[in-house]
């Protein structure tokens, strides 16, 4: 059996190891799964919202890149969280939704995957979506189980492959419309502000995946210094292709065009502009990039979900798999991930993730400058910035929701309350004391 060194291996993973996991979670997301369900929200200005929600998520980003510089974690934010607020329900409730998110983005880009491959089928729906999904996200598995140097090579391949696929594809589409962005005509409907920022929430949603590299905080070479360039030069090159990306698909499409072809509003954009063949090539660039996007997320959840066990923050059941808790952790993530893509579409499962990442992130923030911000060094005033940011977007974004889909805001809240109930129970405490021995730093 695997030693617990052997699976949390210091040094396993390099700077650009590290920046291809978080861009490879956070551009399979943000491109392939989200560009048409934010344009649906903040309608011709979309893709200032991808702007907006980089200068939200560098706010954001500041709390964990002064925690894990402090105390580099292979449990990244389960170690953030606990630090502030000690082994309780609050930390490991905000853990689990950290987690869940995770999940549910996983869930998410493999159902993109299946969408963009059946796409030359002209197969829209139907059984083939999931079970295409959960074929996606058991290769991640196979793939995460032959260890991190496999992982961390196989992603900085496919995210070397992808990011130039894309920035192709954009600047293809940009030229061949004589630079004429055809999204902001032809428009059915106003949008309003509340519109633009709720479109925000899903924007944030695109580049959650920076915590990919904090999760992974204790494995990466020379952590204290590279976690945080990670996180910055991955939310930096992500923006460059969304923008690209989000301009090259506007200027394709109008924007009730992209709204009805939102699930697959890049190989739409591509037809037009690049005929059959850009068509075929983005099919191919798109179910590249879901793949590694979601083998990516996998492994970053598996590890977090691992830690929280050994920090005893959760319960653990066997249920007779031989191994370490990590490989058994690995099959719960994918069994979730896959049940998610089987019983939700793409809307409401980025809107779930939007809620749960939304949450935790604030209650980082606030523990972070409630507990930790003079030990780390941290601007009291960046914190709070980054806090009133992440709550004027989830209101926005609840508003939305509530008008569009009630349900979805139900079953978002009636989930963060049954996580946070059951760990009070689990727990029997809310905050608790901080553990004298740290994990992975």
């Amino acid at each position: 059996m695997p030693s617990r060194e052997d699976i949390y291996r210091e040094g396993s993973i390099s700077l650009g190891g590290a920046i291809a996991m978080g861009t490879g979670v956070m551009i399979g997301a943000g491109i392939f799964a989200l560009t048409g369900q934010i344009a649906q929200l903040a309608g011709p200005l979309f893709p200032l919202a991808f702007i907006a929600g980089a200068i939200v998520t560098s706010f954001s980003a500041y709390s964990y890149i002064r925690m894990s510089n402090k105390w580099p974690s292979s449990g990244g934010i389960a170690m953030i969280l606990q630090k502030c607020y000690g082994s309780g329900a609050v930390a490991a409730g905000a853990a689990l939704l950290m987690a869940l998110s995770m999940v549910i983005a996983e869930s998410l880009v493999a159902r993109t995957f299946a969408t963009y491959v059946l796409r030359p089928y002209d197969i829209e729906g139907g059984p083939l979506v999931p079970v295409l999904a959960v074929g996606v996200i058991a290769f991640a598995y196979i793939v995460n189980i032959s260890g991190n140097r496999s992982v961390g090579l196989f992603s900085l391949i496919m995210a070397a492959i992808k990011i130039g696929g894309i920035a192709l594809f954009g600047i293809a589409a940009l030229w061949s419309s004589g630079f004429q962005f055809a999204a902001a005509s032809e428009t059915t409907q106003s949008y309003g502000i509340i519109g633009f920022i709720a479109s925000m929430a899903l924007a944030i949603l695109a580049f959650k995946g920076f915590t990919t590299i904090t999760n992974s905080g204790a494995e990466i070479t020379e952590p204290n210094r590279n976690v945080g360039r990670a996180i910055m030069f991955s939310i930096g090159i992500c923006v460059v292709v969304y923008l690209l990306v989000a301009f090259g698909v506007g200027s394709s499409l109008t924007i009730d065009e992209i709204i009805n072809a939102r699930d697959y509003s890049l190989a739409q954009a591509a037809q037009p502009a690049l005929g059959q063949t850009g068509f075929i090539l983005t099919v191919i660039l798109a179910a590249v990039a879901t793949a590694s996007g979601v083998l990516a997320s996998v492994f970053a959840v598996s590890r977090m979900l691992a830690m929280l066990t050994d920090m005893d923050m959760i319960p653990h059941s066997h249920f007779g798999m031989s191994g370490p808790i990590q490989r058994h952790t690995l099959v719960y993530t994918v069994v979730v991930a896959s049940t998610l893509a089987v019983l939700f579409d793409l809307g409401r499962i980025a809107s779930l993730g939007a809620f749960f990442y939304l949450v935790m992130d604030m209650i980082i923030h606030w523990g972070v400058f409630r507990y930790r911000r003079k030990e780390i060094g941290a601007s009291g005033p960046v914190l709070l910035t980054a806090l009133a940011l992440d709550a004027i977007v989830l209101a926005a974004f609840t508003v939305m929701k509530l008008r569009s889909d009630p349900m979805i805001v139900l079953y978002a809240v009636v989930g963060m309350i049954a996580i946070f109930a059951f760990e009070r129970i689990y727990l029997s405490k809310w905050v608790g004391g901080e553990p004298s021995h740290s994990h992975g730093a």
